[in-house]
């Protein structure tokens, strides 16, 4: 079933990229991440334009992640208070993230920019779950416990002024610290495509100290709204979102993360997340090869 899209300008088989939504509302279902990360390298794989894949995954979170807020506000999850502020950050992000992606489009480096924030970001987490998951597959065989962290923000965190008392979340630091989280967040999320869950829910966690019974409540309504102003800002200025892309895609996300919710309570927890690492670990390497390996049509004509 061959489908345009007129932004992106070529034709794609709708059944492989509903496919492809389908395969990250899997993982979102059972890994709780926006499945964003993987979106926008699976597009480009498979020959969308990066600019296009990063601005039309973006609006492909927004939509996954409305049902998630509201899931999550009934059992009081969400701390709104630390939330907006890292709103506010992110909306910011937004607007420096959309001056980077201009400058880099206009000297024609967007494309390689693009996959190698990719290559960096999740070789470096994907590092990171393998190590954390194999202590985990090691103590879950031998019987024993990894010792649990101690909930406690970082010293900087500490060290920064006017404090403010954040009920929900149980914390007593400046807003400061969660609204340049926001603007980081932002910033990857404009340039990126993401939704930012998973470099913002580890940040939450070790960097702003926060509960975790709320962190992936306000992490969601953090990515709800940043990924609507990053849209529009896409819309408005990179002229990128394919609306047609964003509908196949959340056709397949919303049906797949179903079915993934139902997959992840038949596995256990510590297996899933070495399972996700090693997906990361593999994506990392396809943008890694993809940005060394020669390409088919070296030189291509597009409008200015």
């Amino acid at each position: 079933m061959d489908v345009y899209l007129p932004i992106a300008n070529l034709s794609v088989n709708g059944l492989i990229i509903v496919g492809l939504g389908a395969l990250t509302g899997i993982l979102s279902g059972m890994f709780g991440v926006g499945g964003g990360f993987l979106t926008t390298p699976l597009l480009i794989f498979y020959g969308v334009p990066p600019t296009v894949a990063a601005a039309s995954a973006a609006s492909q979170v927004t939509g996954a992640s409305v049902s998630g807020v509201f899931a999550h506000s009934r059992r009081n999850g969400v701390d709104f208070q630390i939330g907006s502020v890292m709103v506010a950050g992110g909306i910011l992000g937004t607007a420096i993230g959309a001056l980077l992606f201009r400058l880099l489009q206009d000297i024609g480096q967007i494309d390689t920019a693009i996959s190698l924030l990719y290559v960096l970001l999740l070789g470096g987490i994907g590092t990171v779950m393998v190590r954390e998951s194999l202590e985990g597959l090691k103590a879950e065989r031998s019987g024993s416990q990894i010792p649990a962290r101690k909930r406690r923000h970082h010293p900087l965190v500490a060290s920064l002024p006017m404090r403010w008392r954040f009920y929900r979340s149980g914390l007593y630091i400046s807003p400061i610290a969660p609204f340049l989280l926001g603007v980081g967040v932002g910033i990857l999320t404009m340039l990126m495509g993401i939704g930012g869950g998973f470099v913002l829910v580890p940040a939450m966690l070790y960097i702003l100290g926060m509960s975790a019974s709320v962190v992936v409540g306000t992490s969601l309504f953090q990515i709800l709204f940043v990924t609507m102003a990053t849209t529009m800002m896409h819309a408005m200025t990179t002229k990128a979102v394919d609306i047609v892309l964003a509908v196949l895609l959340l056709f397949g996300s919303v049906t797949g993360a179903q079915l993934g919710t139902r997959m992840a309570q038949k596995v256990s927890p510590v297996r899933l997340r070495l399972v996700l690492a090693a997906i990361v670990l593999l994506v990392a390497l396809g943008m890694a090869y993809g940005l060394g390996v020669t390409p088919g049509e070296i030189y291509t004509v597009a409008p200015l």
